[in-house]
């Protein structure tokens, strides 16, 4: 379970976050949608321990990132692409990072073989595709096996088979009991990947609850987020 509550942020004069308030729960795909600004990328950094809130709370299963005993185990998260050295080979950026962590070198050769990536393995990174810096970014999140993942625009700029092999890995991770939140701003590509819809505008949130219920009344996901989102759109929550 990832549990937000009235999570503030400021920086500078600015308020980032303005006492958001979610959930994201075990079995299910939970979308964090939202215009670029809107917070979600600040939202998720505390999330990971990676930026202090001004107030409020962000745990996973109930505590804090960093009182998460060897934190991998439990969460796996991908943001900003696969983090990884260009000069380094995938296979070594995984082995680097397993090392750190205390895991064992045979589970490497496992999520190389899950996102599809053995054959590309000895390539340096910065030879990758965008979508084999995806899996690869998918593969890192995955070592420790853990029940919970955070990924940050997981489908940006890839081809249609890159899509379809996100969309696949997520909602298989789901119906094996598993958390998955993700973040985008691109509504077309997850109606068919997510069961609830949190949307953010402003650093608020605007809307929260299943696919269906965000949907309402609109013909789909897309339609409902650009009414939801729209300067003179009001609030539902």
């Amino acid at each position: 379970m990832l549990t937000i509550n009235n999570l503030v942020k400021h920086r500078g004069t600015g308020e980032i976050l303005s006492g958001i308030s979610f959930k994201a729960r075990p079995g299910r795909v939970t979308g964090f949608l939202g215009p670029n600004g809107a917070g979600k990328s600040s939202t998720l950094r505390i999330l990971l321990g990676l930026d202090r809130a001004t107030s409020g709370s962000a745990l996973i299963n109930g505590k804090p990132f960093g009182e998460l005993h060897n934190p991998l185990t439990t969460v796996g998260a991908a943001l900003d692409g696969s983090g990884a050295h260009r000069m380094r080979t995938g296979r070594a950026h995984l082995r680097w990072i397993a090392r750190a962590a205390g895991l064992p070198r045979s589970r490497v050769e496992e999520v190389l073989e899950i996102v599809g990536l053995t054959n590309a393995a000895g390539k340096r990174v910065g030879k990758y595709s965008l979508g084999m810096g995806r899996r690869l970014g998918m593969a890192a999140a995955l070592l420790g096996d853990p029940h919970i993942l955070i990924l940050d625009e997981p489908v940006n700029g890839l081809d249609p088979e890159g899509i379809r092999f996100i969309r696949t890995f997520l909602r298989e991770r789901a119906e094996s009991g598993n958390t998955v939140l993700l973040s985008s701003h691109l509504m077309g590509e997850l109606a068919e990947t997510v069961d609830d819809v949190v949307i953010i505008k402003h650093g608020k949130i605007v809307a929260d609850g299943t696919l269906e219920e965000v949907i309402g009344n609109h013909s789909n996901l897309e339609e409902a987020f650009f009414a939801l989102t729209s300067e003179n759109a009001g609030e539902f929550v």
